[in-house]
């Protein structure tokens, strides 16, 4: 009787390691997911930016714009999306949610954020 008891308490307390170790890896992933996001983003709006439009406009060509606008797009939205998924995880309050998402509009803004809010 006594050894099933300590099996069931020895289960239950490898259950909420695992369960916790779960979490845990569950908060890093999502994170580096976001890094990555939030990298290219910031990558492809500077293209876009100093490089697509610039063309588009002295050389007539929009080829480059075309090319960059999409990807830039889908990228802003994951950012977006996973700014606000990761808020609580991350335990910014509206404040920092508020500076991550308009350094996504500001050149150079998401690799500030990379360095200010995701190194820790």
């Amino acid at each position: 009787m006594c050894s099933t008891i300590k099996s069931k308490v020895l289960d239950t307390i490898s259950f909420k390691k695992v369960k916790s170790f779960e979490l845990i890896l569950l908060k890093i992933s999502m994170k580096n997911i976001f890094r990555i996001i939030s990298f290219l983003e910031g990558v492809s709006y500077l293209l876009l930016l100093f490089i697509a439009v610039p063309i588009k406009y002295f050389q007539g060509d929009v080829s480059y714009v075309k090319m960059l606008g999409m990807p830039h797009g889908i990228l802003f939205m994951s950012y977006v999306v996973m700014a606000i998924v990761i808020q609580k995880k991350m335990q910014w309050n509206l404040k920092n949610l508020g500076v991550v998402l308009l350094a996504s509009i500001i050149p150079f803004g998401t690799f500030y954020v990379d360095k200010k809010y995701l190194q820790k």
